[in-house]
C-alpha cells in the first residue's frame, strides 16, 4: 500500500523500522559514490590496446600526407573527421575535432557568439540586454553552468516524453528576440534518458524565432550509448534543418570521453558553413591545432564506424548489469510505497528518480550520512534550484556491481525514510 494511503500509526512504526535500518547502514562506515557519471574501470580497460597503436615505428602520416607530431590542420586530421561525420550525421567538411572535451567546445561557441555577431544585423550577445536561454529541465547541470557564467536569464522548459514541451518553446521564442538559444541532449537525455520524438526534432527544425541568430546547442553526448535491447533512433537535426531553411540553426557536438578515455578522448562540433567560418575564425586566435596524434590513434583503433558500435557492445554489456540492479532494486523497495517514480531508459548514463515533493535534498543528505554520495539535489535545474525539490539523478556506472547493489539498497531506505518523516508532518 502506498504511504500516502497509509494511517498515522503505520507510518511511525514504519519509521522507527526505517530509522534502524538507517543506523545499521551507518555503522558499517560505508564509502560509496554514484555522484557523477564516470566510466568504471572495466570500461576504461576495453580502450587500454588504443596505447599501443602508435609507437616510435609507426607512421605518423594522415592520409593527406600531414605529419600529426606537427602543428597544422586547425580542424583536425580529415579521417577523424570522416568518422565524426558519420557519428552526428553530416558531411565530413562540416567537422571539427577538437581537444578531448566537448564541454570545452560548447563553452568556446557560446563565448564566440558572446562577442562575435554571428548573423548580419544581430549583436553579439553581450550587448543583448536580458538576454535569455531555453533549459530543458530536469537537464545537464553543466550546461546550464555555462549559460549562468555568461549572464543569461535561464528559462525552465519542462521535458515530457518525447523531449522538451515544444508548445512552450514555440510560443516563447516567436516573439522575444533575447532568447538565444535551446540546450539539447536529444538522444538519452541527462538524467531521464529520453530521446526526442521525430515530431519533436521537425518541430526544432522548424523554429521560427525572433533571433535570427538563435542556435540550439545539440549535445548528443550519448548518441552510441545503448543499453537496452532495443536501440531508440533518433531523426537527423541537421537533415531536418536544411529542410527547413534553418541549416545555420543546430550546432552539433559529441566526444569520446564515455566511449575511450574520458580526459584523454577526443571531441568534435559540426555546424553549416556559415558558423563555422564564425567559429574558426576564433579558434585561429585561440590555438594553432589540437592533438592530431590522439587523433590519429583513435582511428587506428577503431579503424571505421563499425569498429565503435563494436566497441560500444562491449561497453553495453559491462552497463547493462548495472542499470538493471538500480531499476530492479527501485522496483522491489520503492514500487508499492507511492513516493517515487523514475525512468527505465534504453541508453545512456543516468537514472532520474523523481521522490516525494520536498524530499530531495533530505535523501541526499541522508545518504551522505550513511556513506553514500550523490549528485546534489537541484543539479538537474538552472541554479541548482529545483521548485518541487523532487529530482534525484542516480549515476550507476562507476561503482562495482556489489557495491551499487548497497548503494541502492541505502538509497532505497533514504527515500522510505524522507518519505516518512515528511508525511508524519502532516
Amino acid at each position: 500500500m502506498g504511504y500516502n494511503k497509509c494511517t498515522r500509526e503505520f507510518l511511525e512504526k514504519e519509521y522507527s523500522n526505517l530509522l534502524k535500518q538507517f543506523e545499521n547502514v551507518k555503522s558499517k562506515g560505508l564509502n560509496l559514490n554514484m555522484a557523477r557519471g564516470k566510466p568504471g574501470k572495466d570500461q576504461l580497460d576495453l580502450s587500454l590496446p588504443m596505447l599501443d597503436v602508435l609507437n616510435s615505428s609507426s607512421s605518423f602520416l594522415g592520409e593527406d600526407g600531414m605529419d600529426c607530431r606537427n602543428y597544422g590542420l586547425l580542424d583536425g586530421i580529415n579521417e577523424c573527421k570522416k568518422l565524426f561525420g558519420e557519428i552526428l550525421g553530416v558531411e565530413s567538411d562540416m567537422v571539427m575535432v577538437g581537444g578531448s572535451s566537448s564541454l570545452n567546445m560548447m563553452f568556446d561557441t557560446i563565448s564566440c557568439m558572446m562577442t562575435t555577431e554571428v548573423v548580419d544585423g544581430c549583436k553579439p550577445w553581450y550587448e543583448v540586454k536580458d538576454r535569455k536561454f531555453l533549459c530543458p529541465v530536469p537537464g545537464y547541470d553543466r550546461h546550464f553552468g555555462i549559460t549562468q557564467y555568461y549572464g543569461f536569464n535561464m528559462i525552465p522548459v519542462p521535458m515530457t516524453e518525447s523531449g522538451p514541451d515544444m508548445d512552450i518553446i514555440e510560443n516563447l521564442v516567436k516573439d522575444d528576440a533575447s532568447i538565444k538559444g535551446i540546450w539539447c541532449v536529444p538522444k538519452y537525455s541527462n538524467p531521464q534518458g529520453i530521446t526526442y520524438s521525430d515530431e519533436t526534432v521537425k518541430r526544432l527544425a522548424a523554429l521560427k524565432p525572433a533571433a535570427k541568430d538563435f542556435r540550439i546547442m545539440w549535445d548528443n553526448a550519448y548518441c552510441l550509448h545503448d543499453i537496452g535491447d532495443k536501440s531508440d533512433s533518433l531523426l537527423n537535426i541537421m537533415d531536418e534543418c536544411k529542410k527547413t531553411g534553418n541549416e545555420d540553426m543546430p550546432v552539433l557536438f559529441c566526444s569520446t570521453s564515455k566511449i575511450t578515455f574520458p580526459g584523454s578522448g577526443v571531441a568534435a562540433m559540426a555546424a553549416s558553413e556559415s558558423n563555422m567560418k564564425v567559429f574558426k575564425k576564433r579558434y585561429n586566435y585561440q590555438v594553432i591545432s589540437y592533438d592530431k596524434l590522439n587523433m590519429l590513434r583513435h582511428v587506428k583503433f577503431f579503424k571505421d564506424y563499425n569498429g565503435i558500435i563494436d566497441h560500444m557492445q562491449k561497453h553495453k554489456e559491462i552497463l547493462k548489469p548495472k542499470f538493471d540492479i538500480v531499476i530492479n532494486a527501485l522496483n522491489s523497495q520503492l514500487k508499492e510505497t507511492g513516493v517515487a517514480s523514475w525512468s527505465n531508459p534504453n541508453g545512456g548514463y543516468f537514472i532520474s528518480v523523481d521522490v516525494l515533493n520536498g524530499t530531495a535534498k533530505r535523501v541526499v543528505a541522508l545518504c551522505k550520512e550513511a556513506g553514500v554520495v550523490l549528485t546534489d539535489a537541484g543539479a538537474t535545474y538552472p541554479l541548482g534550484i529545483d521548485p518541487d525539490d523532487s529530482n534525484i539523478r542516480i549515476a550507476p556506472t562507476f561503482p562495482p556491481n556489489n557495491e551499487l547493489e548497497t548503494a541502492m539498497d541505502v538509497f532505497c531506505i533514504c527515500v522510505k525514510l524522507a518519505a516518512c518523516e515528511k508525511l508524519l508532518e502532516k
